[in-house]
Order: structure tokens, then sequence, then C-alpha cells
């Protein structure tokens, strides 16, 4: 365990206020490029969640943070639109899975390129020579909120951070952005 550092409370809200900013944004952002797909957030983030494999039903509301009620709505319009389907589960005939259609996968991975194509244009605004050190920050980061909320809720956000890469160094980032 790291030793506590010393901060002073006007970092802390500062730190607090540039996350809300990048939510918000990034949020905003996020809306934007979904309406232009025509499904709402919480049905990106279905699909999103979906992309890797089918999940259980529990555990896909797991990953969202909804409840079964809200989950099943959310399904049920993915299911009209012909991109999700749910299917038996082979190891308990009680419960469901859920499934990305091919034209489920199709749309995930549009909404994936949208997403990925605004997170270029932030960093296309950065000084070359600061892209590295912004991505090694923001993984440091990641890292030190993963440690915080292990302490109140382990592994709760496992799923959320399953996809980035423990802290790679300077070099290797550098390596990957001209």
């Amino acid at each position: 365990m790291m030793e506590s550092q010393t901060h002073t409370d006007e970092q802390a809200r500062r730190l607090l206020e540039g996350i809300r900013a990048l939510v918000r944004r990034f949020s905003l952002a996020e809306r934007a490029d979904i309406s232009c797909c025509g499904m709402t957030v919480a049905q990106a983030a279905t699909l999103e969640a979906l992309a890797d494999g089918d999940l259980r039903l529990s555990e896909l509301g797991q990953r969202l943070g909804i409840t079964a009620s809200t989950l099943t709505r959310n399904l049920a319009r993915l299911e009209e639109r012909g991109l999700v389907e749910r299917v038996a589960d082979p190891s308990d005939g009680r419960a469901q899975r859920a499934v990305l259609s091919p034209a489920g996968k199709l749309a995930a991975e549009g909404v994936r390129r949208q997403e990925e194509a605004f997170a270029g244009t932030v960093l296309d605004r950065l000084p070359t020579q600061d892209v590295a050190d912004t991505l090694t920050a923001l993984d440091q980061l990641l890292a030190a909120i993963r440690a915080a909320t292990e302490s109140c809720c382990p592994g709760a956000y496992d799923h959320l951070m399953s996809k980035i890469p423990p802290s790679p160094s300077k070099e290797a980032i550098q390596g990957s952005h001209p």
C-alpha cells in the first residue's frame, strides 16, 4: 500500500472539477455520436459491454450498473432493432445470456470507431511532445482511482478497468503515437 501523500484541499477540488469536466464533455460527445447512430447512450453502452462476448443478464446489469427492469427494457429495444438476442444459458437453463447479432456487432464497432475518433481529435490538439506524458499521467490516475475504490468496493470496478493496460512506460507510449 502506498504511503499517504499530502495534498491541499485546493488540489483535491481541482482534481474533482477536472474529472467532472472530462466526464461531462465526453458524455456530451458520446451523446452526440450515439444520436447519430440512432440509439441512446444506454443502448450503446450495452452494445459495448457485449462486444467482447455474450454475458448473463445478471452480469450485464451489474456491468452497466442498472437494475434488472431497466436492463429488460433496454434489451427489448435492442432486440426490436435486431441488434441483440437473448439466448438460454447452456450452464443454467433458468438463466439467459445476451449476445450481439451480426447487425449488433456492426453497430458496436461503429460506436467504438466514433468514440475513438473523438479521442483522437483530443490527442491531436495536444503538443506532440506532451501526448506520452498525458497518457502516462492518465494511467497513473486510473491506477490510483482503482486502488482508492478497492478499500470500499473490492473488485466492483474491475470490468471498467479491464481494457486499461498496466501503466506502460513513457517510451512505449511515444512509440505508439506519432
